[in-house]
């Protein structure tokens, strides 16, 4: 899911939440293929003409609105100067994002759960997870620019999606699950960026200057 695009357009923010809201409530209550406008106008309270106007594209906008909120609540929690380690930041921004996701958990675990049978969504998803991990290296005070930026954008990829599969089995109220794997991932991605002598520390180690 964090490779869902961000929304261009201008949007009321009130009714972005309550829209939001209800597309996952409906996903976890029906799944993916039954969300309509008719449920969606039910469950948020939002005229027919509202939604169309949040989201033109169908349900396949709601989830780049769904994308860009989530990218704006990680900025927003992004502190400059923030201080850390490399990997510190990288932990920090994806747990702040999973944070940002657990409101919709539900209706997120089911999407999820029923992804892999939709190969059509699926290819219409992945182009955009790259950047949403450049984002989240961004929110990390790290560069996703050049050969090592890509590079560590495409280590962030699995390390997320590492991740997300821990998330999605993990009940506790604490999360422990999901950090124990996304410590794991983030160990793994930097064996291989010191494998690779791609930096001299880890995945998100800084860029050398020149």
């Amino acid at each position: 899911v964090g490779g869902l695009m961000g929304a261009a357009a201008e949007i009321d923010p009130a009714a972005e939440a309550r829209l939001l809201e209800a597309f996952w409530d409906t996903i976890a209550r029906h799944g993916w293929p039954e969300v309509t406008l008719r449920r969606l106008a039910a469950a948020s309270g939002l005229e027919a003409a509202e939604i169309r106007a949040l989201a033109p594209g169908g349900k396949e906008d709601l989830l780049r609105l769904h994308g860009a909120l989530m990218d704006r609540l990680v900025t927003e929690g992004t502190v400059p100067g923030q201080g850390g380690t490399p990997r510190d930041r990288v932990f920090d921004a994806v747990m702040r994002r999973i944070d940002a996701m657990q409101p919709y958990r539900a209706g997120l675990v089911r999407f999820l759960k029923e992804l892999p049978g939709r190969p059509d969504l699926l290819l219409a998803l992945a182009p955009g997870l790259p950047a949403a991990m450049a984002r989240l290296l961004d929110a990390a005070e790290l560069s996703a620019s050049g050969f090592a930026g890509q590079m560590r954008v495409q280590g962030l990829v699995l390390v997320w999606l590492a991740t997300i599969r821990a998330w999605v089995e993990d009940t506790g109220p604490d999360l422990g699950k999901t950090m124990a794997a996304l410590d794991r991932a983030l160990d793994q991605a930097e064996r291989v960026a010191r494998t690779l002598r791609l930096a001299p520390g880890d995945l998100a180690a800084e860029p050398e200057l020149d």
